[in-house]
């Protein structure tokens, strides 16, 4: 199609499709979403909607769309196939608009950059990752750098280029940013990870530097604990990619990104890509589901914060004792005290997702009910701080400090909002009622402001004396004065006659017009005064992003411990004790999973010594169905589970610290159903 025969519109959409050519383009015409040419027939194949031709003739344009309404859905259906989607947006009104209205891209959303609560687990975390350097070269230091977007945790760090598969597994990244020329990581196909090329001028050091201390407002990245040495070189590139990319698709503000945490793998115990895969930490072998697997049995989280912190601890296990005997004292206190722990599980079942409500109100992306579900949380805090105010364990007493009410926020968002908020924020109706005069001044005359008509009709009644004067409304002249014709001679001079009947005649006056301005305008001044002070009220609680962060990381990890004393408690669970000696005592172990999945006595408790006095390597042999996949497995989830900080499922337990799991099983085993390869395969 030549451009003299492009349609204004069609230009329009061109321009839009050459900003963002790798995405397929939703182009808001009106009420609905249109997709043109090969994202129309893509998009028609994958969801499933009609296609049909912009115009008949020799080339027609194939298109397809669906309602406005329907976008998470059908973008999130999008994204789970694979595709980066641009959202091009109408940025102005159509009713103010000179000409064609004007439209902008305002967000490109890939399987890494996901921030819509509809198209994420609130259990799981949604990483995009970068990889800085030859993930191939297995002598090199690569660059490792992660954002969750939805909450604003960014991470990097300098790894071995042979780590780099295991922390990619431990991870589980949505998305990977790769150099065009670089080569894939080992394992990548593997993954369930998008890979996405980027120029290489975006993983240059110099540039990334800057963008970096440009975003934080800092001079530089010391003050983060990045050094300048190589390891740190490579993760500040890995960074500054990622950061490069938010920029460019995101479209708005990413304030909640506020700091660049450096991760040190010496702190945690190390699982590789094949260990964590053998024992289903966190997807089953045979069809990566997260059910069955030893995350889903030990989720006992009633918050999705405290689910993906549980995640975290899962897929970082320490290896100093210090910090996991404050873990596992605070465990031990809170099943000691089951009534404490109930009524503090009961009241966090009424906060709500602080980490990615604030990141939606940083991006400017929070809709009135998010900020009256941050609300809502800020008024459980007191009671939560209460119920555990008599604690002792140390990690509880710290965790309770960080929790900040922000007593002066709440007072505002409770006398502000209204009891039910929309998700829209320009509809309106959401600021209640007695917290702004001049916004219920504008609702009384959405009202009709019966008091002001009779009121007025009641003085021009007394001005003139006509007795049966009134005051009306029709669509044609508006408000009018009505006289019949039996007072006619009595009409003031100031009156304007704008309709005669057959017995009356019907005026208008300038103060009666003045006021019917002021009717047929408040519903848009209503709703323009109501978002202005929504926007006040999303900027009072940016202000209090710190605090309400810190609150939130303290709920998360309280809930984690709350989460792991009530498995303890349920499943009759030991506290490990933790020794520096190379050694392995479990008395009456049982599998985690098989603990929880197999009826009740059906599993047989085992032990295992293992160092110290005893001998340091086991040999477990056996016959085809015998268990020695799952006693093997046992021994891992029971050492890992000790050194995240949780009780173990055995009659007691000594446990050395470990510094490295390895554990290599058979791929096809189906442990939750009792099925190892071998019967898999026969």
């Amino acid at each position: 199609m030549s451009n003299a025969t492009v349609t204004p519109m069609m230009r329009q959409y061109q321009e839009a499709k050459r900003a963002c050519p790798d995405a397929i383009l939703l182009f808001r015409m009106g009420d609905f979403y249109e997709l043109f040419h090969d994202d129309a027939k893509t998009a028609a194949k994958t969801l499933g909607l009609a296609l049909t031709s912009r115009e008949k003739g020799e080339n027609p344009i194939p298109m397809a769309g669906f309602p406005h309404h329907q976008l998470d859905g059908y973008l999130g259906r999008l994204i789970a196939a694979g595709f980066r989607v641009a959202v091009c947006e109408q940025v102005e009104d159509p009713k103010e608009a000179k000409g064609l209205v004007r439209r902008e891209v305002t967000r490109v959303v890939s399987p890494g950059t996901v921030t819509d609560e509809a198209l994420l687990d609130p259990r799981e975390s949604n990483y995009l990752a970068a990889v800085a350097g030859d993930p191939n070269d297995a002598g090199a230091t690569v660059g490792l750098a992660w954002v969750e977007l939805s909450t604003g945790r960014f991470v990097a760090a300098g790894i071995a280029a042979s780590q780099l598969p295991d922390q990619l597994a431990r991870l589980a990244p949505a998305e990977c940013l790769l150099a065009e020329e670089a080569p894939l990581p080992a394992g990548a196909s593997r993954e369930r990870m998008m890979i996405t090329r980027r120029p290489a001028w975006a993983f240059s050091h110099d540039s990334a530097r800057e963008g970096l201390a440009r975003h934080f407002g800092a001079v530089g990245l010391e003050g983060f604990g990045f050094d300048g040495s190589p390891a740190d070189v490579q993760a500040v590139r890995a960074a500054g990619a990622i950061l490069d990319y938010l920029v460019e698709t995101q479209k708005s503000s990413l304030e909640h990104i506020d700091r660049l945490i450096p991760y040190r793998t010496s702190g945690t115990l190390e699982i590789d890509e094949s260990s964590r895969r053998s024992l289903e930490l966190t997807r089953t072998i045979r069809d990566g589901r997260r059910e069955g697997s030893l995350l889903s049995v030990m989720d006992h989280a009633v918050t999705p914060m405290g689910s993906r912190r549980l995640a975290e601890w899962l897929a970082n296990p320490l290896v100093e004792l210090e910090p996991l005997a404050a873990r596992h004292e605070a465990v031990e206190e809170l099943v000691a005290q089951p009534s404490v722990a109930a009524r503090f599980r009961q009241s966090l079942r009424g906060v709500y997702d602080i980490q990615r409500l604030l990141a939606r109100v940083a991006t400017g992306r929070a809709s009135p009910r998010d900020l009256s579900f941050l609300g809502r949380t800020l008024a459980a805090l007191p009671d939560i701080k209460a119920h555990l105010a008599d604690c002792r364990a140390r990690l509880l007493v710290a965790l309770c400090e960080r929790i900040d009410p922000c007593e002066a926020l709440l007072d505002r968002l409770a006398a502000a909002l209204a009891d039910e908020c929309p998700l829209v924020s320009r509809d309106g109706g959401f600021i209640r009622e007695g917290y702004s005069q001049p916004l219920d001044e504008l609702r009384e005359l959405m009202r009709g402001g019966k008091q002001w008509i009779a009121r007025y009709q009641a003085q021009e009644t007394e001005r003139t004396g006509i007795a049966n004067l009134k005051v009306g409304f029709n669509k044609v002249f508006g408000y009018y004065l009505e006289v019949t014709n039996t007072h006619h001679a009595k009409v003031p001079d100031d009156y304007i006659r704008k309709q005669t009947l057959k017995n009356a005649e019907r005026y208008i006056t300038p103060e009666l017009k003045e006021y019917e301005e002021k009717v047929l305008s408040a519903e848009e001044k209503s709703k323009d005064l109501e978002y202005a002070l929504f926007v006040e009220l999303r900027d009072a609680v940016a202000a209090r992003r710190a605090e309400m962060q810190e609150t939130a990381g303290a709920l998360a990890e309280l809930d984690v411990l709350a989460g792991l004393a009530e498995l303890a408690r349920r499943r009759n669970y030991c506290r490990p004790t933790m020794v520096e000696r190379p050694e392995l005592e479990i008395v009456e172990g049982r599998h985690p999973v098989l603990d929880v999945f197999e009826p009740e006595g059906t599993f047989v408790p085992n032990d295992t010594r293992a160092g110290g006095d005893e001998r340091s390597i086991l040999l477990i042999t056996g016959p085809n169905m015998a268990g020695k996949s799952t006693y093997i497995r046992q021994v891992a989830l029971l050492t890992l589970m000790a050194q995240m900080g949780s009780f173990v499922p055995a009659r007691s337990a000594r446990i050395g610290l470990a510094d490295r799991i390895f554990a290599r099983v058979g791929a096809s085993d189906e442990l939750s159903r009792g099925q190892s390869t071998f019967m898999v395969e026969m």
